[in-house]
C-alpha cells in the first residue's frame, strides 16, 4: 500500500491564503505530477504532505491513517522527501549523506548493518553516482547533489516519494534517467516538475495548481490542452503526439498578452 490522499486542505501565512481546499490523490505506484507556474503552490503543497508545516484545514492520509496519528518515526520508515537546495555540513561525504537514509532504521548509536550497506550501494549504483560516493558533498555540481538527494531516498526504501523539482540541475541524460527510475520503482510518487512535455511522458495523473487552488487534474491528455495552458501559463501551444514514441507534445507558439499589454494596445494613441 502506499496512497496519499489530501481533502479540503488549506494553508495560509499572515492572512494571505497560499493553499485553498485542495482535493489530490495519489494511488499505490503511480506517479502524480504536480505542475503550475511559480507561486502556485506546489512545493508547499508537498511540504504539508510531508508533516513539515501543519495546514489550517483539512486533512492528509496515507492509505488509511491521518498524518496526525502517524508517528514521525513511523512516517520516516515510509515516506522519503527530496527537496530543492538542501544543504550538508561541509565535511560530509557522498556516501555519508545516503546513508542517512537508513536512520529511520537504526537505533541512535547503531552502526550500519551489512544489509543497510548492501542498500546504500544499490542507491549510489541506481543513480549513478557511486564514483562520487568518497567525495565531499560540497564539491559535487547541482545535479551531482541532486542525484546524491535520490539515492538517499531511495535508500528509506520507502513506500511514497515527494519530490521538490528533482530535474532541477540535471542534464538531460540525467532527466530522463532520473525520471524512468522512478516510473519503475513499485512506489508512489508525488513530484513538482515545470517541464511540461516531461510531465506528460512520466506521470499517470497530473494535478495543476493556480494561484493555490487546483485548476484541474486528471490524466495528462485530459488535462494537458491548450485551453488550460493558455489560462495557466499564459502561453499559446499545440499540442500533438510525438510521431516515434507516440507521447503527448507540448510545443510552444508564443506568449499570450498580459492584461497590462493588452489594455495599453487597446488605448487610442495620442495625435
Amino acid at each position: 500500500m502506499g496512497r496519499i490522499t489530501t481533502s479540503q486542505l488549506s494553508w495560509s501565512v499572515k492572512g494571505h491564503q497560499l493553499l485553498d481546499t485542495i482535493e489530490m490523490a495519489a494511488n499505490d505506484g503511480t506517479t502524480v505530477g504536480l505542475l503550475g507556474p511559480n507561486g502556485s503552490g506546489k512545493s508547499t503543497l508537498l511540504r504539508l504532505v510531508a508533516g513539515l508545516r501543519r495546514p489550517d484545514t483539512g486533512t492528509i492520509r496515507y492509505d488509511d491513517s491521518s498524518l496526525d496519528d502517524l508517528g514521525r518515526r513511523v512516517l520516516a520508515r515510509r515516506l522519503a522527501v527530496v527537496e530543492q537546495d538542501v544543504s550538508a555540513h561541509h565535511h560530509v561525504s557522498v556516501r555519508q549523506v545516503v546513508e542517512l537514509g537508513r536512520t529511520p532504521f537504526r537505533g541512535r548509536f547503531d552502526a550500519l548493518t551489512e544489509r543497510d550497506r548492501r542498500i546504500v550501494d544499490a542507491a549510489l549504483d541506481r543513480t549513478d553516482i557511486t564514483d562520487k560516493q568518497h567525495q565531499s558533498w560540497h564539491t559535487l555540481s547541482g545535479g551531482e547533489k541532486q542525484r546524491t538527494q535520490l539515492a538517499r531516498a531511495l535508500a528509506q526504501e520507502p513506500q511514497e516519494i515527494l519530490l521538490d523539482e528533482p530535474t532541477n540541475h540535471l542534464d538531460i541524460r540525467h532527466q530522463l534517467e532520473l525520471l524512468d527510475l522512478l516510473t519503475s520503482l513499485d512506489v508512489t510518487c508525488v513530484v513538482a516538475l515545470h517541464d511540461l512535455n516531461l510531465a506528460a511522458r512520466y506521470c499517470d495523473h497530473i494535478v495543476v495548481l493556480n494561484g493555490g487552488q487546483v485548476a484541474a487534474a486528471g490524466t495528462p491528455e485530459a488535462v494537458l490542452t491548450p485551453d488550460l495552458i493558455q489560462s495557466v501559463y499564459g502561453v499559446n501551444v499545440l499540442v500533438d503526439r510525438e510521431h516515434t514514441t507516440g507521447a503527448l507534445r507540448i510545443t510552444y507558439l508564443a506568449a499570450t498578452a498580459t492584461r497590462t499589454t493588452a489594455a495599453r494596445a487597446a488605448q487610442p494613441h495620442a495625435p
